[in-house]
């Protein structure tokens, strides 16, 4: 085993958000490490069955801007955080923009500001969105120098206060902080719905037989990294000092266009009822996106998965593994309810 993993035994560590999709990939490799792992989730987007029956797992529900549940989590004395609670993401935050800038901004202060009081903190790791603080007309593939601010959605806004946030508490009040760039990430533990990542909405529909919606012409792209990489790229982070106070790209360094994403998974999930086109939405302004990891790859090892259809495969896997909880869980679009009603979901 690498070092920075073995670092991870008998570790007392706090995820935020530990019930959603990269946090219960998170805590399950934590624990695995044998790390004594403190959850705190509200369970707005997260699912206790999410998460394994562990001893060395403390599951408090609770929420971030809490001064009630954020002390209960610092008297177990964590030493490194993994901050990805959220108020997730971009059309939600359209839709209650002042619940974004409370739980994004507000819930990030708040952390921030118990984290310096806590001084025995050895890294603070917050997980930011490269998928949105990139301006549409940055430079491609995106590197962590930001040209302009230009954002097109409060959850935009606020992952980027989070970090303004981050640069003060590390160059002012010396929390050891890293900023982590999510890029597309997708894969086992995604529940679902309206507000939710176009892989696990593709997944579900394609299940139930119904055809996939692009909004576009479906030659729009994106960087899709699989979790148990953003996971290892969070565990290096944690691990490295060179890493303290940086922003860095967690990414697959890969284009895949939505039209084959669309056709792959209708072949893979065996799904007849093909594709939908209709039209893009206002605020995605994104018709590509490629992020580069070389900054990752120079200061932590970072080597993500190149198996793009591997991956997705364990994604479908996960779901008809999970398919009943799912369904209860899942966050149906207008529409979708007598649907799932309806339809009992492809088997393979």
């Amino acid at each position: 085993m690498e070092k920075y993993l073995e670092s991870y035994k008998d570790k007392k560590i706090l995820v935020t958000g530990g019930a959603g999709a990269v946090g219960s990939f998170l805590v399950k490799k934590l624990l695995e490490l044998g790390s004594f792992v403190i959850v705190l989730d509200n369970l707005s987007s997260g699912y206790v069955w999410n998460l394994p029956n562990d001893g060395n797992l403390l599951f408090i529900e609770g929420d971030v801007t809490n001064d009630i549940d954020l002390k209960r989590v610092f008297s177990e004395e964590p030493e490194i955080i993994f901050h990805l609670a959220a108020f997730f993401a971009n059309q939600n935050s359209v839709d209650y923009p002042e619940t974004d800038l409370n739980t994004n901004g507000f819930g990030t202060l708040k952390l921030l500001e118990y984290s310096k009081i806590y001084n025995k903190l050895k890294r603070f790791v917050y997980a930011s969105s490269g998928c949105s603080i990139y301006p549409s007309d940055a430079e491609m593939p995106y590197k962590e120098e930001l040209t302009n601010m230009y954002m097109t959605t409060p959850y935009q806004i606020t992952k980027m206060l989070g970090e303004l946030y981050c640069n003060y508490y590390w160059k002012i009040q010396k929390v050891p902080v890293v900023k982590a760039r999510f890029f597309n990430s997708f894969g086992p533990g995604e529940v679902p719905g309206q507000y939710r990542n176009v892989i696990p909405n593709f997944i579900f529909w394609a299940k139930l037989g119904l055809s996939l919606p692009i909004t576009g012409t479906g030659e729009e792209t994106r960087d899709f990294t699989y979790v148990g990489d953003i996971v290892d790229g969070l565990l290096r982070m944690g691990y490295f000092e060179e890493a303290i106070g940086e922003e860095i790209n967690l990414a697959a360094g890969r284009e895949v266009k939505i039209l084959h994403l669309a056709e792959l998974v209708n072949k893979l999930v065996g799904n007849e009822a093909g594709i939908e086109f209709k039209p893009r939405r206002k605020w995605d302004t994104k018709l590509r996106m490629l992020a580069s990891n070389e900054k990752a790859k120079k200061i932590l090892g970072f080597n993500p998965n190149p198996d793009f259809d591997g991956c997705l495969k364990k994604t479908i896997k996960w779901f008809e593994e999970n398919w009943e909880d799912i369904k209860k869980s899942a966050d149906f679009p207008p529409g979708m309810s007598s649907a799932v009603r309806n339809r009992s979901g492809k088997s393979s």
